[in-house]
């Protein structure tokens, strides 16, 4: 194969993430509510009997399902699922930002609208309760930051004698920034406040009315 056959082959093809088969796709919903005529950010606690993280403060989603359309269709869902409201209660779902993690998953976020919240019904099997927090507050307040260092540990029969400098060798130390909120008694952080932050940016970047 010569190099104009290489060109030919792969001039028309699009770019897309690398490995991106292999990678687990979820789908978030940030549900925007009205309290008392004002806008308010809904939040559940997870059950503490979920293997992945009980306890913990997220938004409504999950996984991808091959049956989805798209992701936006999932996060619809899974909301629905989870709060026991109908999919015709969440309107208005757009996207922001999507993030690849080096722990082989795609985060699809969305915001929404959702009404009728008082018939929202957690399903306890996921949800141990929702509460809200208003969007001024975020807007407000400055989240708190601290650094983590991700340690590199390779595995028992890892080939150092194929790298220069064998098992001396220089890893290049990842660090990441995790942020939290907190409101009354409550600590919103990891992937959640990741979310939060980024949505608050970008209304910090357009003029609106509170």
């Amino acid at each position: 194969m010569n190099a104009s056959d290489i060109i030919t082959m792969l001039k028309d093809r699009q770019p897309t993430i690398l490995d991106y088969e292999k990678y687990r796709k979820y789908a978030i919903l940030l549900p925007l509510i009205e309290v008392n005529k004002e806008t308010h950010i809904l939040f559940e606690v997870r059950s503490k009997h979920m293997r992945s993280q009980p306890g913990d403060i997220c938004f409504p989603g999950g996984k991808v399902d091959q049956e989805d359309p798209d992701e936006k269709h999932a996060a619809i869902r899974e909301t629905s699922e989870e709060l026991g409201i109908s999919e015709a209660d969440i309107s208005e779902v757009i996207p922001l930002d999507y993030l690849v993690s080096d722990s082989g998953r795609i985060v699809y976020p969305f915001i929404g609208r959702i009404s009728n919240v008082d018939q929202v019904s957690p399903n306890a099997s996921e949800v141990d309760e929702v509460f809200t927090v208003p969007l001024t507050y975020f807007l407000q307040t400055k989240p708190n930051k601290y650094k983590v260092d991700l340690q590199v540990i390779p595995e028992a029969d890892f080939p150092y004698e194929l790298i220069h400098g064998g098992e001396n060798y220089k890893w290049r130390m990842h660090q990441i920034d995790e942020i939290f909120y907190q409101y009354d008694g409550k600590a919103i952080w990891g992937l959640t406040a990741k979310i939060l932050a980024h949505f608050i940016e970008l209304l910090k970047k357009e003029p609106f009315t509170l």
